[in-house]
């Protein structure tokens, strides 16, 4: 009857199945953080370490700098005998050393005029030692300037200290008496004291050293310019 009839509550549909796909795996969440810190502390140890370096670095600067001194070098090369210029010296800065005797370069007016003992080469130091009351080189005897042109002498091979012959040259057009042709030059014995820079022509001035007999007949004949220059053998 349609009295008796109940309404039946619905009945709840099943679950649904879940799928046959394996489960995802639960990946731990991680932060950075440490990472960061790590290279943060690095950065930091870093700049002290360079801070440190150029903190030295200065210090090491201002120390040396303080212990450079000023002294005079060789502007270039100087014939042992010749006098000083101002031209021939410079000013160099170095360290202080116990073991150099540089000259100091406040006191470069007093070596102008003095004469070195020995050849000085372009950059070196100059020192005290170097310069003497005399040359070295026949200080006890006379020096008479010789003007020689190109070909009068051995080129570029006269040093001072050379023991040389001064050769008297026979004048321009003079015939020499046949008699006398086998007979050697007449020629002075003497020591070279300084060479100079040849000029546009090749002409250099040569300084020697004479005995006192010979420094006025030297003289006379390097007047008339008929004099040529032999060096002799350096063993002997």
């Amino acid at each position: 009857m349609r009295g008796n009839t109940r309404m039946e509550s619905p009945v709840a549909a099943p679950p649904a199945p879940r799928s046959g796909a394996p489960a995802r795996p639960d990946i731990p969440i991680t932060t950075t953080a440490p990472v960061k810190r790590e290279r943060r502390w690095s950065v930091t140890a870093l700049c002290i370490v360079l801070a440190v370096l150029f903190g030295l670095g200065a210090a090491a600067a201002v120390t040396s700098a303080s212990d450079r001194t000023q002294v005079l070098a060789i502007a270039r090369d100087v014939p042992a005998g010749q006098a000083l210029t101002q031209d021939d010296l410079t000013v160099a800065e170095v360290s202080a050393d116990a073991h150099l005797s540089p000259i100091p370069a406040s006191d470069r007016a007093s070596v102008i005029g003095k004469r070195p003992a020995v050849e000085l080469r372009k950059g070196g130091l100059l020192t005290a030692s170097q310069l003497t009351a005399g040359t070295g080189l026949g200080d006890d005897k006379q020096q008479v300037g010789v003007q020689v042109k190109r070909g009068q002498a051995p080129a570029g091979a006269l040093a001072p200290g050379d023991k040389v012959l001064a050769v008297t040259t026979p004048a321009p057009g003079e015939q020499a008496d046949p008699k006398d042709a086998e007979a050697p030059p007449t020629s002075i014995k003497g020591v070279v004291v300084s060479v100079s820079r040849p000029d546009a022509s090749g002409t250099i001035v040569v300084n020697l050293a004479v005995s006192t007999s010979d420094g006025p007949l030297l003289a006379t004949r390097a007047s008339t310019g008929r004099i040529a220059l032999v060096r002799e053998p350096r063993s002997s």
